[in-house]
């Protein structure tokens, strides 16, 4: 039923082999999933290392109106704090030696779909 909804709606049908679960707090996860996705805000995902916050981002955006926009995920952990911003922000060809060219950031690259900002809590404060 919910593949048939997805045609009719235009999308792809769903990717049944990312996340696959029966318990009682699995589906209800889903069903807030599915409730979050069509407000066109930025949604906080909380939860430990390893728990699935990427995939459930990836979710948010498959069943959002964004879906056909890019999905693009930064480990914002893996970066050199000194080079976050340029990443996220991007920069003008000259801003600084060695930047010879315009390089887009990751807000830019995304604009249309989503960014999933992982570990966005080792973001400096002055960012």
């Amino acid at each position: 039923m919910a593949i048939r909804r997805q045609r009719l709606a235009g999308k792809p049908p769903i990717k049944t082999n990312e996340a696959l679960g029966q318990s009682e707090k699995f589906l209800e996860f889903q069903e807030l999933l599915a409730r979050v996705a069509p407000i066109n805000r930025p949604v906080l995902l909380l939860g430990e290392r390893g728990t699935g916050k990427e995939l459930a981002a990836s979710r948010l955006h498959y069943l959002s109106r964004r879906w056909q926009g890019p999905f693009i995920a930064l480990n914002c952990s893996a970066l050199n704090p000194s080079l976050i911003e340029s990443e996220l922000f991007g920069y003008e060809k000259g801003a600084f030696t060695g930047a010879n060219q315009r390089r887009t950031g990751r807000f830019e690259a995304a604009d249309g779909g989503t960014l999933f900002l992982d570990e966005v809590g080792s973001i400096p404060m002055e960012v």
